[in-house]
């Protein structure tokens, strides 16, 4: 990426404007990005390892919890879920991302949609519906010896929770390919399997890892699964959760939380180290792949993804009519009776609120996000840069239910001139940005470093203060990465438990929260159907922005499609 030296050094020269917008956004984003993000991962290990009457119980208790034959049992379980899941999952996404990307099976848009679906849930909606399926009352109960309650449960619910997410990744590493080594290799004879082990395999594998660690740390943090499906068979993270909210052991709590936070560290130590040692699949002289087509390669493929795609219709539908059947399974007959929330606090209480997270995450949290990227892909390299640059990325090795530990640490001191916000909607909002903050940041920053430095260095020469260039020229050029952001937190916000579930008050329940609690309760047609609802909103709201895009980009980009500039 170049970088042009006159910004730098219209800052120095002391025009304050600029000065301001870019010394000052980025002193107020480390201000914020410690705040949010590394005070509270601090505030966990102070607590684990604390010594203190009431605290973590220190050293001593540490070697104690690491020591006990149940901490075993536990990770024994956690470690086992999770390695099956990734074995599951990963090998299914990779085929699924390869049909989508290398054959000429059709209706493509209409399988990757179907396949994003688990994305638009919380994770306890496959519990549910599995429930409702396999259960002890479900409608396929005699396709298991006992019922889905316990190893078996987990590893289906999780791995429909995290097949999107291996999926995305796998599309990413399967998008491009260089045509003339294909061709290459068919003019010396190679076979389609031979050209996939020597040209298709060593360029995605890093993403095959990238994938694996991802669903690994995906189910050893999550407790919606098992909190649902899991009956007698315990996980690490759903003993976290009673620790903390069950019997209101925060020391335990936060012991478990670093064990947890063990496996992401090292998953994205070592994705971090292979990406290094990554070479570049596609040169300047590439031609992209285009797939030919193969009758037999693209009828397997279709039966692949059509079967895979007839899974997650069948889990989400169930759940879907689940929500809709009065008194399952003695009165199967459809009314709404669910959808009134009878036995919840507020009613409707808990959905209102998360639309407001929702909005307030995408609204918010985009445009600090993108112009945080902004002011550190955009200006000289510092040690405030790299700074921000380190604290952007701990996100993404810090898992949702880790975090939200931290928060409850940290915002929960009475010593805290912060701790009014505990338990408000606009710390949830806060916890939201900073759990998902590092994709997005990847989105934006992966816009940003397309635009050559020379549109800031003519803005400079104009005279043009860098504050207007920003919002007149590159937010108007990066709109598509922009709105990708805002879908990406809206969704993410609506869905997301994790970090949220020790955060929230009677009066900030959150709708996926809720699902929780009614499920605890025994009320699972409830839990369904504001799973539902939650599901319907993430759909629309990601359709009605797509819709809206297009007019959007049709005014502020059509230089794109050879129309008048973007600017005057």
């Amino acid at each position: 990426m170049k970088i042009s030296p006159l910004l730098p050094l219209r800052v120095a020269r002391g025009d304050l404007g600029d000065r301001l917008f870019v010394v000052g956004g980025q002193w107020l984003l480390l201000v914020l990005l410690t705040g949010a993000v590394l005070l509270p991962l601090l505030a966990i290990f102070w607590r684990g390892f604390s010594a203190e009457a009431g605290q973590g119980g220190g050293l001593l208790a540490a070697r104690e919890l690491l020591a006990s034959a149940n901490f075993h049992w536990l990770l024994g379980n956690s470690l086992k879920v999770s390695l099956c899941v990734a074995l599951i999952v990963v090998p299914l996404a990779y085929l699924f991302a390869y049909a989508l990307q290398r054959t000429r099976i059709p209706a493509k848009g209409l399988w990757r949609g179907i396949s994003l679906l688990p994305l638009l849930a919380p994770s306890m909606l496959p519990g549910i519906a599995l429930i409702y399926l396999f259960g002890n009352q479900g409608v396929l109960r005699g396709l298991f010896a006992d019922n889905i309650y316990g190893f078996w449960g987990i590893v289906l619910g999780e791995a429909i929770y995290t097949f999107p997410h291996a999926l995305m990744i796998l599309l990413s590493a399967l998008a491009l390919a260089d045509a003339r080594l294909f061709d290459a290799a068919s003019s010396m004879g190679a076979s389609p399997w031979k050209a996939f082990r020597s040209i298709t395999w060593p360029g995605s594998r890093q993403g095959v890892f990238a994938a694996f660690c991802l669903v690994f740390t995906l189910c050893i943090t999550d407790f919606g699964v098992p909190v649902v499906v899991g009956g007698d068979y315990q996980v690490l993270a759903l003993e976290a959760y009673k620790a903390v909210v069950g019997q209101q052991q925060f020391g335990r709590g936060a012991l478990i939380g670093m064990v947890l936070l063990v496996p992401a560290l090292f998953s994205f130590a070592v994705d971090l180290w292979l990406r290094r040692r990554q070479r570049e699949a596609m040169s300047g002289r590439a031609q992209v792949f285009q797939p030919q087509p193969a009758r037999r390669r693209d009828a397997a493929f279709l039966l692949l993804v059509g079967l895979l795609c007839s899974v997650l219709l069948l889990v989400f539908g169930m759940a879907v009519y689940s929500s809709l059947v009065r008194f399952w399974p003695y009165d199967l007959s459809l009314a709404l009776d669910h959808y009134s929330f009878a036995d919840l606090p507020g009613g409707w209480l808990a959905y209102r609120n998360s639309l407001l997270l929702a909005a307030g995450t995408a609204l918010f949290g985009s445009l600090l996000i993108f112009t945080g990227a902004y002011l550190i892909e955009k200006t000289r390299q510092s040690a405030l840069t790299q700074a921000l640059r380190l604290l952007s990325f701990v996100p993404m090795a810090v898992p949702g239910l880790v975090l939200g530990l931290g928060y409850v640490f940290f915002f929960n001191l009475p010593s805290n001139p912060l701790s009014g916000l505990y338990g408000s909607l606009s710390l949830l909002v806060v916890c939201t940005i900073a759990h998902f903050l590092t994709t997005a940041q990847l989105t934006a920053s992966t816009a940003l470093r397309q635009l050559d430095g020379e549109f800031e260095a003519a803005a400079l020469s104009l005279k043009m203060p860098l504050y207007r260039h920003y919002l007149r020229v590159t937010l108007p050029i990066c709109l598509p990465a922009l709105l990708d952001i805002v879908r990406y937190l809206f969704v993410s916000a609506m869905t997301t438990v994790s970090a949220a579930i020790f955060l929230y008050s009677p009066d900030s329940l959150l709708a996926a929260v809720a699902v929780l609690n009614m499920d605890d309760a025994g009320n699972v047609g409830g839990a369904a159907a504001m799973s539902t609802l939650i599901l319907l909103t993430s759909a629309a709201v990601s359709l009605l922005l797509a819709w809206a895009s297009r007019g959007l980009l049709r005014r502020s980009q059509a230089w794109r499609h050879g129309g008048a500039p973007a600017i005057a």
